[in-house]
């Protein structure tokens, strides 16, 4: 993956003072990531599968289904993640029960 190429790495230390590097990033983690495991279900929730009969029909539904996000499953979300965080420091990093 380019994003994890070591040269893609280190630009992004020398650029980003709050980088976090591939070996540190739990790209699978539903503790972690709102957007994967919260914000992603409810937005695959509000398309209408039924007028999705191409590509472009289906990047319509996209565009207008991601208005529909509903603003309080965004805002849960992000609250708690600066929870989930914490507790994530203080279980050593391991995944939250």
């Amino acid at each position: 993956m380019p994003h994890q190429h070591h040269l893609t790495q280190k630009w992004c230390q020398e650029n980003f003072p709050s980088f976090i590097d591939k070996d540190h990033w739990p790209p699978n983690s539903p503790d972690l990531n709102p957007l994967d495991y919260s914000i992603w279900d409810e937005f695959a929730n509000v398309i209408d599968w039924n007028k999705v009969k191409s590509k472009a029909t289906l990047i319509q539904q996209l565009k207008s289904s991601v208005k529909k996000i509903r603003e309080s499953v965004v805002v849960e979300s992000c609250t708690s993640w600066t929870n989930r965080l914490y507790r994530m420091s203080q279980n050593d990093g391991n995944y939250l029960n």
